[in-house]
């Protein structure tokens, strides 16, 4: 068999009242809902830290309510993606950086920078950003993942600074903004957010087959047909990487469920 890539299936967050009762079973208290969720899925995408400054105390007890193999996605600070020049961010990233995600140890997988749909593609703005991002922070590898939502960065020469600075290019399936599959780095990153509540696993079976096989894919080093690509001549080395997928935003309560049916289905 190939060697592949691990794939991850997770949520974003895991304080969400509806999911009492739906996902947390009852009696599961509120203090106990990160160690609930990290033994049934293997990541989670931590929204917060997109809003505010967490403290070093609490990503360490994070790590330590998490088992082995677990791995949290953390969401950057919104003072350095939401900039005009994206270079003038570099003092809130340093604060972002040093607020303590390494603490996460093992447990830190990508950091994810999302920018607001208004922000618009500019080679010598975004290659200024992409090379102040650093490779590693107190001896810690850091990934970097990017999600644009301008249409715009739909472009070859997007793809091209992206693989060049080593960055995943954010798969986001959306309603709205653009679907960029192109693949860019070591590592994919996901975010499905076409799901529904009245759903049971927030998409179709057919649907999350398909992400399956997708999902299988990409971990297998390939280039999933069917996606938008924004440089469709261009191909990817093919080498295994990890795959994380994210059910977010629509379809939110459903989410674990889908995050749950993936992962069984990545697992055959």
């Amino acid at each position: 068999m190939a060697h592949t890539g691990t794939i991850r299936t997770g949520i974003g967050g895991w304080t969400f009242a509806p999911w009492r009762g739906t996902f947390y079973p009852k009696g599961v208290r509120q203090k106990d809902e990160l160690h609930y969720a990290s033994r049934q899925l293997a990541t989670i995408e931590i929204n917060g830290t997109y809003y505010g400054t967490q403290k070093p105390e609490t990503f360490a007890k994070w790590a330590k309510d998490v088992p082995e193999g677990f791995v949290f996605s953390v969401k950057g600070n919104r003072f350095v993606t939401n900039r005009r020049v994206l270079t003038e961010g570099e003092e809130s990233m340093e604060r972002f950086l040093g607020s303590g995600i390494t603490e996460l140890g093992d447990h830190l997988g990508p950091l994810l920078w999302q920018f607001a749909p208004t922000k618009k593609f500019d080679p010598d703005d975004f290659g200024a950003f992409l090379s102040m991002l650093p490779q590693s922070r107190d001896g810690i590898a850091l990934k970097h993942a990017v999600e644009v939502r301008h249409e715009s960065f739909s472009s070859p020469e997007f793809v091209e600074l992206a693989s060049r600075h080593g960055a995943a290019i954010v798969y986001a399936e959306h309603l709205k903004y653009p679907e960029i599959a192109d693949v860019t780095a070591p590592f994919v990153y996901a975010r499905l957010q076409k799901g529904q509540d009245d759903i049971p696993t927030a998409y179709p079976a057919e649907a999350l087959d398909l992400w399956g096989q997708r999902a299988r894919r990409w971990a297998e080093g390939g280039t999933p047909d069917g996606l938008s690509y924004a440089d469709p001549d261009r191909s990817a080395e093919v080498t295994a990487r990890d795959v994380f997928v994210y059910f977010i935003h629509e379809g939110k309560v459903r989410a674990p469920q889908a995050a749950l049916a993936l992962q069984e289905r990545c697992a055959t």
